[in-house]
């Protein structure tokens, strides 16, 4: 079968397909780098890293993981096989270099994993209210295997877990919105509208009637407020370990349960303050049972959002 990235449209087609994952505040911080019509490679683009919120780099590394996940689906709908190296950046050197993928001739791309690549298009970050309609255990179990498969894991909190988490959640909310470099940073990639990234006024969601607020608050200068679910489904992915490789991992693992629940019809965000609020303070992170917290997912059964904006392919493919 013919190498996608021997043509133009085939590569195109990759990047558009990896350049649709979710980041940190919708960065984007990442681009591609196809050599000798062979192999791709994926890099991080420090101009978009959140030096502030994420200094070690972690938020980074999972979007940048999310990509690499549809770039891998994408070579699989194509009939080829992903051979991946990871090479995550570590120690104080800049993130550059993270992942070289090379596809090699492989079985036709199953049903389900044509339904995963179908999901990229439809997959949102949905910060609206979600139903109280309860989230089957089945689905539940899919999303725990589609992490397991990425090697990280999907911890679901219950009764006063979640409770406790919200808590958390507000109280971390409170200390960063509390720091003046976190509000300018946070305020770069929030305010006004962006033909190509960021989280523009239309993507942030009505403000929560509360004070346990299932969603991150922006800063939003609308003045539109809704009722939140009463009982959210939180869901916390871990890694057995806290560092870059295990970053890029959890990114991978994020995207596959993304896209498993778009499937699924559920809807998804994020509530990752305390881990942000932890990373600013560069505090390491204990090893707790579960192992690592890397994101705290928000899911249930949302309205139809909009998507957030996506820079073109021209801006992401870059020459070798």
């Amino acid at each position: 079968m013919l190498n996608p990235l021997a043509t133009h449209a085939g590569t195109r087609r990759l990047i558009t397909a990896a350049g649709t994952a979710p980041s940190v505040h919708n960065t984007q911080p990442w681009h591609f780098i196809a050599r000798h019509r062979e192999y791709i490679e994926l890099h991080a683009d420090p101009d978009r890293w959140l030096k502030i919120t994420d200094p070690r780099g972690r938020s980074l590394h999972i979007s940048c993981g999310a990509a690499l996940f549809n770039l891998r689906l994408a070579l699989r709908i194509s009939g080829h096989r992903p051979l991946t190296w990871s090479t995550p950046a570590t120690g104080n050197d800049p993130p550059t270099l993270l992942a070289t993928v090379r596809p090699t001739p492989a079985a036709p791309a199953s049903a389900a994993e044509h339904d995963l690549y179908e999901a990229i298009k439809a997959r949102r970050t949905n910060r609206q209210p979600f139903t109280d309609t309860p989230v089957p255990q089945a689905i539940m179990d899919e999303l725990v295997a589609a992490a397991r498969m990425e090697g990280a894991g999907l911890v679901f909190p219950r009764g006063p877990g979640v409770a406790a988490l919200l808590e958390e959640v507000a109280a971390a909310e409170e200390s960063l919105t509390g720091d003046g470099r976190y509000r300018a940073e946070l305020a770069r990639w929030t305010c006004g509208p962006s033909h190509a990234d960021g989280v523009p006024p239309y993507v942030q969601g009505p403000r929560p009637i509360g004070d346990l607020a299932p969603v991150r608050d922006f800063a939003r200068a609308t003045r539109e407020r809704a009722r939140f679910e009463d009982r959210p489904r939180l869901a916390v992915l871990t890694t057995p370990g806290d560092g870059p490789a295990d970053w890029l991992r959890a990114g991978q693992a994020l995207q596959r349960l993304l896209l498993v629940a778009t499937v699924h019809g559920l809807s998804a965000s994020f509530l990752n303050q305390p881990l942000d609020l932890r990373d600013m303070r560069r505090h390491t992170d204990p090893r707790h049972p579960g192992g690592h917290p890397q994101m705290i997912i928000r899911l249930g059964y949302g309205p139809a959002v909009p998507r957030a904006p996506r820079r073109p392919v021209p801006e992401l493919l870059r020459a070798a």
